[in-house]
């Protein structure tokens, strides 16, 4: 019985490497790389796949049709999208152990493919944010009570629409990473998401009017909280006290779904951070704003995935027919 991860797996193959290297800085050079190559997020979801497997009755290395039965067996409580996931972290674990990956065997494509047809259902996605609905938002934040939480609150909530920022952008932001101009705010992260050679990347936050700027909110929330060095958006406990840390990811989505069950919107349960990077780019896209200018705010590198975004935030006003109601109703009135 083998119920090692795919990491450990991996670190089981690093050995065989290790090996052939003369130094014990090069091992070590080589073992710190090889794991870099890989996102902790894809780590840990490899790793839950592997539980979820081995917790139904599997054992690494398995085989083609053991991978099959599994299959059968998920495919009507588990997301297709999710059993890909499944999948590849099996074949990720032969892959690095040179084993036979039974993923690759045609039965098991096909058999995936057939639950995809079957079971495959439309991604479901953050509900797109309008710009009526961040004014609510900060609108209820400024009529609360002064304090720090809410300075940061109305911060955050700006800055993600404005800036089209993935949550983890945002709590991943240091106050170094903040450059000032006399026209606004240029905000620099080392990475993304979808820049995993740190190249890095700049949001520019314009100077704006003072009830809905951005680079003011931000100013505004580290004088309140004395915020002069390290993480940019901190914890705040209910004695109104700031933490050092930085604020975890889950508590963005958290935030957006209680001052959406305080403004009263309809749909709480499909708000998470990507309604920020939608609401921005549909709202654009619903104000004519020139394509570059949307994919350069949210840093999109797919020219497709703006587009459908466009197409979403025009898809009620730029349609065809508008202009057949419009001539229709003219018929109507004629005699």
């Amino acid at each position: 019985m083998n119920r090692e991860s795919p990491e450990m797996a991996t670190d089981l193959s690093l050995r065989n490497e290790e090996s052939s290297l003369t130094t014990y800085q090069e091992a070590e050079s080589l073992r710190h790389y090889l794991q870099a190559a890989t996102s902790d997020s894809t780590r840990k979801a490899y790793r839950s796949a592997i539980r979820q497997f081995e917790k139904w009755g599997g054992r690494l290395p398995t085989d083609r049709n053991t991978v099959v039965r599994y299959l059968l067996a998920k495919a009507d409580s588990l997301n297709a999208r999710t059993l890909d996931v499944h999948l590849t972290a099996i074949s990720q674990w032969h892959h690095h152990q040179s084993l036979i990956d039974p993923v690759r065997d045609p039965l098991v494509r096909k058999t995936m493919e057939g639950i995809r047809r079957t079971h495959g259902q439309p991604k479901r996605k953050a509900k797109a944010l309008r710009m009526e609905h961040i004014a609510q938002m900060v609108k209820h934040l400024r009529r609360l009570p002064d304090s720090k939480k809410n300075f940061r609150d109305i911060a955050l909530v700006l800055t993600g629409f404005f800036g089209a920022f993935r949550r983890s952008e945002l709590v991943a932001i240091q106050v170094s990473d903040l450059a000032w101009e006399p026209e606004g705010l240029i905000i620099r992260l080392p990475r993304s998401k979808t820049d995993q050679q740190a190249t890095g990347f700049a949001r520019a936050l314009p100077f704006g009017a003072e009830n809905c700027c951005p680079a003011t909110a931000i100013k505004a929330w580290m004088e309140a909280a004395s915020v002069e060095d390290g993480p940019l958006f901190r914890p705040v406990n209910r004695w109104d006290q700031v933490h050092e840390k930085a604020l975890n990811p889950g508590a963005i989505n958290d935030l957006l779904k209680t001052l959406g069950k305080a403004c009263q919107f309809d749909f709480v349960p499909d708000l998470s951070s990507h309604s920020f990077r939608r609401g921005l780019s549909t709202s654009a896209a619903r104000e004519r704003v020139d394509f570059e200018l949307i994919k350069k705010q949210g840093g999109w590198k797919s020219d497709a995935t703006v587009w459908e975004y466009i197409e979403e935030g025009q898809q009620l006003s730029n349609n065809a027919t508008v202009i057949l109601m419009e001539k229709m109703a003219s018929i109507m009135l004629s005699p």
